[in-house]
């Protein structure tokens, strides 16, 4: 198993994720339409250099977010979660654009106890992703339910 137990981690564990990646048109054009998003600001090109102070499309924030959860996931989670909680205090503090090539790293922010399930724990981490200018461009909490490290019979 890649992931982490819930005992494994610790508050104030920093991770640099080894895994970066540089954002396509593709990705972009693909994941605004699979959502159906047709904000012009991710899909058209002219738009964006007639009518945006970026002079080009933006990556959707939306798969932003997902890229920068799913780079984690090899390191603290993989077949160890049981679910995502929650995103909370998402920010996006820079645009993200085609070409860019981003990476990413987390901190484990707090650990407790789950009340309502003694089988597992609950882990927040913080996400944080920066492109290849070292630029911060997305940040957010998560709060993932988690195995417990299993018990030997």
């Amino acid at each position: 198993m890649a992931g982490l137990y819930f005992e494994q981690f610790s508050v104030g564990q920093k991770f640099v994720h080894s895994i970066r990646r540089t954002v396509t048109e593709a990705d972009n054009v693909f994941f605004s339409a699979l959502t159906h998003n047709p904000a012009p600001l991710h899909l058209d090109e002219e738009y964006c250099r007639q009518h945006t102070e970026f002079g080009q499309r933006l990556v959707n924030s939306c798969f932003t977010l997902g890229l920068m959860v799913g780079i984690s996931v090899g390191d603290t989670t993989l077949g160890t979660t049981v679910a995502n909680l929650g995103w909370d205090e998402v920010r996006f503090p820079k645009p993200v654009f085609h070409g860019d090539t981003l990476r990413v790293e987390t901190d484990v922010h707090e650990l407790r106890e789950s009340k309502s399930r003694p089988q597992n724990g609950i882990v927040i981490f913080i996400h944080r992703t920066y492109n290849q200018r070292d630029e911060l461009v997305a940040t957010c909490k998560r709060s993932a339910l988690m195995l417990r490290t299993p018990r030997q019979a």
